[in-house]
């Protein structure tokens, strides 16, 4: 088996193991939507994404099946990749990887962080697409002394990754609140009690900046899961349009054709 074969394998084994534990993870859960401003077509935001991506996920999730070079779809050049993006001495060929330690970051976290090559495909689910999955994880964490990292997670409950945006978002913290919601005509009552984030502490950036932070971060972690979908797309629009061309010029022939039997 060649390098690449083994590598394509192996990402394949980590999708297919990975989708069943996130639909049954997600499924009860409440996904917030990706908004739809966030598109891959925007290179800015998916620059911006990748920036945040390396200076806030790369020290512990690798991604060992994408290339900094890759980046050069993103519209930037070698020159910029190494100057801002490259954190720890690899060279623009090589792959995303981390420099930590996996027993080490199965000492620290309980378990090994996560590649996250293919994460956004993997935690598609009934519940939602995996960029919603995601999007809803990075902003649903709040402090909770109980956990070993202090933080907890609503997607995601007792997740063992810590928040790392947090000085970004701030801290939330996890409310119950009760609603009474009239039920009958006779002033009969029904009261359901619902858990709500609420923001404790502000971080440096406001909540539609870091919204539109995490939106740019999963725009960018959807890209590598698959960094030639836009390239498959336009090619698939130009091949059905010559398979209609091509229709046109064998019913036309074929009419020519059989004229003089009918």
């Amino acid at each position: 088996m060649t390098g690449a074969t083994g590598m394509l394998a192996r990402a394949l084994a980590c999708l297919l193991l990975a989708a069943p534990l996130a639909a049954a993870a997600s499924e009860s859960v409440d996904l917030d939507r990706l908004p739809v401003d966030i598109s891959p077509h925007d290179v800015i935001s998916l620059q911006r994404g990748a920036r945040v991506y390396v200076n806030y996920c790369l020290g512990c999730h690798a991604a060992g099946y994408m290339r900094y070079n890759r980046l050069r779809d993103l519209g930037l050049t070698d020159q910029q990749i190494r100057d801002n993006l490259v954190l720890n001495g690899a060279k623009v060929g090589d792959l995303m990887r981390t420099a930590m330690d996996p027993k080490e970051s199965k000492e620290w976290f309980g378990t090994p962080p996560p590649d996250l090559t293919v994460i956004a495909r993997s935690r598609a689910s009934g519940a939602g697409s995996g960029a919603d999955w995601l999007y809803s994880y990075l902003r649903g964490f709040y402090r909770d002394p109980a956990r070993p990292s202090g933080w907890n997670n609503t997607v995601f409950p007792n997740a063992a990754m810590p928040h790392v945006l947090w000085q970004l978002q701030g801290e939330q913290a996890l409310r119950t609140e009760t609603l009474s919601i009239p039920r009958g005509t006779e002033g009969e009552v029904e009261k359901h009690e619902v858990q709500k984030l609420v923001l404790e502490k502000p971080g440096t950036l406001s909540p539609a900046e870091y919204d539109r932070t995490v939106g740019d971060l999963v725009n960018f972690l959807v890209y590598m899961g698959e960094p030639s979908r836009q390239t498959r797309i336009e090619l698939g629009i130009y091949v059905l349009m010559f398979l209609g061309v091509l229709f046109v010029l064998a019913y036309l022939l074929k009419k020519e054709y059989w004229k003089d039997v009918h």
